[in-house]
């Protein structure tokens, strides 16, 4: 939260403005029409759909991985590379 929020117990409407611009730059559905206003409430929504998206985007990437790996041979270079970026 931001550090104009201390000692405070709500929000202000600039604060909650602020929050849901910054929140708009992040998602790229927001982005590609920042020239219209939207809701709060719709660019909550919004990101509760994107992060659920983002979600199962890594979980199918740790499976594809899970299965490479289980699919190569230990001690080839590639499950070297593999495991080096994995630490």
């Amino acid at each position: 939260m931001s550090s104009a929020w201390t000692g405070r117990a709500r929000a202000t409407d600039d604060d909650i403005k602020e929050l849901v611009a910054k929140l708009q730059s992040l998602l790229p559905e927001a982005r590609r029409r920042s020239s219209g206003r939207t809701s709060a409430a719709k660019l909550l929504k919004e990101t509760c759909s994107y992060i659920k998206s983002l979600q199962r985007e890594v979980d199918d990437l740790s499976d594809r991985l899970s299965d490479l790996i289980s699919a190569m041979d230990d001690n080839s270079a590639q499950a070297e590379i593999i495991r080096s970026l994995l630490s």
